[in-house]
């Protein structure tokens, strides 16, 4: 009998990219399911709420089937544990990237070691992308497009507006 292999995507998402994007697309082909866990990071002071980043990721993955969004708080692995996730997936963009997660995946292989860290690359095109340097054109009015999809781009050009 097929245990349906579950997989969480964990991360602050303020505000989801294309490279987020494209490795949650990468990941719905390996797993049954996804669950992309929003959570509050306490060294980061957030532009978006929980809520807003969790809707704004579900409009941007509707068309998988096998997705769903949701926030979570507290320790990743407890949550993971609680939803019965078999998989963490984490995305490497560059090498700089996978020190801090390999550490962060054994780290989390002491607290729950049934559960594997999975690193995935998303396309070549978004290595060089991140949340923070998102935030920081469109602070400045920058062209964020490429980086973002219709929808967040709005949300971001709203925000640094009512600022």
């Amino acid at each position: 009998m097929h245990k349906e292999k579950l997989a969480i995507y964990p991360g602050t998402f303020d505000p989801v990219t294309n490279g987020h994007l494209d490795v949650i697309q990468r990941a719905t082909y390996l797993f049954d399911k996804v669950v992309v866990a929003v959570t509050t990071n306490p060294a980061k002071a957030p532009l978006f709420s929980v809520d807003e980043r969790v809707d704004m990721i579900r409009h941007s993955v509707s068309d998988y089937s096998n997705v769903c969004v949701e926030g979570f708080e507290g320790l990743l692995m407890n949550y993971a544990t609680q939803k019965g996730a078999s998989v963490i997936v984490r995305g490497l963009r560059q090498i700089t990237d996978f020190e801090f997660e390999f550490q962060m995946a054994l780290v989390n292989r002491k607290l729950v070691g049934d559960i594997v860290t999975v690193f995935l690359m998303p396309n070549e095109k978004y290595t060089y992308l991140n949340s923070t340097i998102v935030k920081e054109v469109a602070k400045f009015s920058g062209d964020v497009s490429g980086f973002v999809t219709p929808e967040v781009n709005k949300l971001l050009s709203k925000k640094f507006s009512d600022k």
